[in-house]
């Protein structure tokens, strides 16, 4: 290789490793903005409710409202990344979302502060699958592991100290604070994203010459001669509302007519999104994603891993507030070791799957969720804090394991050109297992008061469903396939990267 080209592919594959540091930045900080925004959320909702004068009922739609309409849209808007570019569709999301925030900071009623809501689940729904598209357009996918242990480890110092910092904001500056708190980031993260291109783009422009550019973008791009399927979005998006309006009701209304409508409609929608997605020419989900049994396992596993998660920690709460007679904060500094070990447990999981596959690794993140839930099923009147944190430690190391590697083999498993699907898939996922766990514990609470051993049995029964399909991810031997690599990863390997 000549000087000149030595030089060129150094400069090259040092705008690929900034251009990865700036995609797991964004990736992470959007991440945290969003998961941030919903544990704050919880702990300012009284306030907001007696501020307002609204109803109990119109408030619980402040969150209701901002769920369906992220479930209904994130497989659309991962499908949008993969035909647009998710940096694009990110900067449009995250700005989205600021502006709505700053809306609802200054809502003067309820009914504009749901609107806002609904709006800014919209724009989370665009934001949150470009999270991973972009790592899976920047990193090979066996690097993977840590960036999206990375950012499982941020969600969880956002969910760890989210109701602290809500509880001090809110304290200190009523209910609007939580809101415009993530307005300055949002803007901010958004200029970034449309001002910083990814390395194909400035290559299309450079002294490479346009052809060589065309040819990056055509690696790197969504195939954007193909049609949106927009018959196949209207379908899945009316499966998943009504599933998690559903959900959303059963605690409330029961088991009623309205009930076994819903979930008709989910059951027939749900078909006919399947039957119209193996005919279309240009199908939502891709036939690889769709018909990977794979990828059902790993979705499966994380539908089943957050549904014992979040109903486990609903039950928990309910019991620590309830039956212990501790206050919220010191609930909180209870549940402190679950955080603090997503935290730590994200990077060993990356660590272990890269050593161990994806199967052992998952098998082993099921079983410490599951004995996370069977030791706090323990708990009693004369039941001490180290027990009690002994169990959510159990519950947050378990609970990282699994996000991680299950979310990796989605991720993976995907081309380029899907990932935003596979994104959208993955957070769908995590939106539809908490509504399932905590219907579950919600509805059981009420056929067993005072006592958290049904729940949490339920619950861990639904983590031993996670156990069993582990059984069918990948082995150590082929848990990355390489075939699709990212096409940053030729310059990378050229300079020995």
């Amino acid at each position: 290789m000549s000087a000149g080209g030595s030089v060129g592919a150094l400069r090259r594959a040092a705008t690929v490793a900034a251009h990865r540091r700036v995609t797991l930045a964004s990736s992470v900080a959007g991440a945290v903005i969003v998961a941030l925004d919903g544990t704050v959320l919880t702990v300012a909702q009284p306030t907001l409710q007696r501020d307002l004068d609204a109803s109990f009922a119109r408030v619980q739609w402040t969150s209701t409202g901002y769920l369906i309409a992220v479930a209904g849209l994130l497989v659309f808007a991962g499908r949008l990344g993969d035909r647009h570019g998710h940096q694009r569709v990110f900067a449009l999301g995250i700005l989205g979302f600021g502006v709505t925030s700053a809306g609802i900071g200054l809502a003067p009623a309820i009914g504009w502060v749901i609107a806002l809501r609904v709006a800014q689940g919209v724009f989370g729904a665009l934001l949150q699958p470009a999270t991973l598209g972009m790592l899976r357009a920047a990193y090979p996918p066996d690097r993977l592991g840590m960036p999206i242990a990375l950012r499982t480890s941020a969600i969880g110092v956002a969910a760890a100290s989210g109701p602290l910092l809500g509880g001090a904001l809110v304290s200190q500056f009523g209910w609007r604070a939580v809101f415009t708190l993530n307005v300055l980031p949002a803007l901010v993260l958004g200029v970034l994203a449309l001002t910083v291109r990814p390395p194909a783009a400035a290559e299309a422009d450079g002294a490479v010459g346009a052809g060589a550019g065309r040819g990056a973008e055509a690696r790197t791009g969504p195939a954007a001669s193909d049609a949106l399927d927009v018959p196949g979005a209207c379908l899945l998006t009316v499966t998943l509302v009504a599933l998690v309006h559903t959900l959303v009701a059963i605690p409330d209304s029961g088991w009623t007519a309205t009930t076994a409508l819903g979930l008709t409609v989910v059951a027939t929608a749900g078909a006919a999104f399947i039957r119209r997605e193996r005919r279309a020419a240009s199908p939502l989900v891709p036939l690889d994603l769709l018909g990977s049994a794979t990828v059902a396992a790993a979705l499966g596993i994380l539908v089943a891993a957050s549904a014992a998660m979040f109903g486990t920690l609903f039950t928990a709460s309910y019991f620590l507030q309830r039956t212990l007679d501790l206050d919220p904060l010191e609930t909180g500094v209870r549940a402190l070791p679950g955080g603090v070990m997503m935290v730590l447990g994200a990077p060993v999981a990356a660590v272990l799957l890269r050593r161990l596959g994806a199967r052992a690794t998952t098998l082993a993140g099921t079983l410490l969720l599951t004995g996370g839930v069977l030791l706090l099923a323990r708990l009693d009147t004369t039941s001490t804090a180290v027990s009690i944190g002994a169990g959510f430690l159990l519950l947050g190391a378990g609970f990282a394991t699994v996000m991680v590697t299950a979310t990796a083999v989605v991720v993976r498993q995907a081309s380029t050109g899907s990932a935003g699907v596979a994104g959208g898939l993955q957070q769908t996922a995590m939106n539809i297992g908490p509504v399932l766990g905590i219907a579950a514990a919600a509805t059981l609470l009420t056929v067993t008061p005072g006592s958290i051993g049904l729940p949490l049995t339920a619950a861990a029964a639904i983590c031993t469903a996670g156990t069993l399909l582990a059984l069918r991810l990948p082995g150590h031997k082929n848990t990355v396939s390489t075939d699709d690599r990212s096409p940053d990863d030729a310059a990378s390997a050229r300079t020995g990267r």
